[in-house]
């Protein structure tokens, strides 16, 4: 089994990608070349960020489900817990992925205020920044303290919310999309527009009971003012609730189209 995430290693997805499968684990450097490995069959797995408790959505990761069919077959939470990381403490410059940078934006403004930040691709691209050259900080996971001599553990807890967590998504080709699960994510172009379109989505669940865990809109590409909108349930398509919601989506988007990932449950990773 082979799963592919966000590198170099030491990376939150990374840590989350561990708690996938076991087998061996690649690295790209962008969540659509993640999707698009596992969509053109290059890898077996792919976990790729999807929302921060802090930051909301990864729109990069929402934008690649909707140019390549792939399925989602699991849903992890991380907590993720922020250090300063340096060779030591004068430094100019604090690199690291731009989720955590904004996640430590009110920390870095009270403690270093003029300190540059630079986003660089992960986490541990800037941790590597940070190992090469003395007048760079960065921002990653405190155990990238311990792994290498050249690394001082300046604060730990740096993010702005103690409870800031970050939803992974492990994705799996198409064809193992499966009804089975607590949860279920859709994508819907309704290539419409008109008064009370979103009312008539929302309606499809809430005449249910089916509750909504995220709804979000994304720009489709095809025209201004135009949306694809991505959305979480709570129920299984297995459930004859969540079927009958889909036959209803399916029929405000004929113009359009409906893409469900699939069903899958959730499991918590502490690291």
């Amino acid at each position: 089994m082979t799963t592919i995430t966000l590198g170099p290693a030491g990376t939150y997805s990374h840590r989350a990608a561990k708690a996938v499968e076991d087998g061996d684990i690649e690295f790209a450097e962008s969540m659509t070349a993640i999707v698009e490995a596992v969509a053109e069959g290059e890898a077996d797995r792919g976990v790729v960020p999807v929302e921060n408790s802090i930051e909301g959505s990864v729109t990069e990761s929402l934008d690649a489900f909707s140019e390549y069919d792939v399925a989602v077959v699991e849903e992890i939470i991380t907590p993720i817990r922020h250090a300063l990381l340096a060779q030591g403490e004068s430094f100019d410059l604090v690199c690291s992925h731009a989720q955590a940078l904004a996640q430590c934006r009110g920390w870095l403004d009270e403690h270093y205020p003029d300190v540059e930040v630079e986003a660089v691709a992960s986490t541990a691209r800037g941790v590597e920044r940070a190992r090469e050259d003395p007048s760079v900080a960065a921002i990653g996971h405190p155990e990238n303290a311990t792994n290498g001599a050249e690394l001082e553990l300046l604060a730990e807890d740096i993010q702005d919310q103690s409870s800031n967590a970050t939803r992974f998504v492990a994705v799996a080709p198409a064809s193992e999309r499966t009804d089975a699960g607590s949860k279920t994510s859709f994508i819907v172009y309704p290539n419409a527009d008109y008064p009370g379109l979103l009312l008539e989505l929302l309606e499809a669940f809430a005449d249910r009971d089916i509750n909504l865990t995220r709804i979000e809109s994304r720009p489709s590409g095809e025209r201004l003012g135009d949306y694809v909108f991505h959305i979480d349930a709570a129920a299984g398509l297995y459930e004859e609730r969540t079927q009958d919601a889909l036959e209803d989506i399916e029929d405000l988007a004929e113009n359009g189209w409906v893409r469900h990932l699939g069903s899958y449950d959730s499991v918590t990773v502490l690291n």
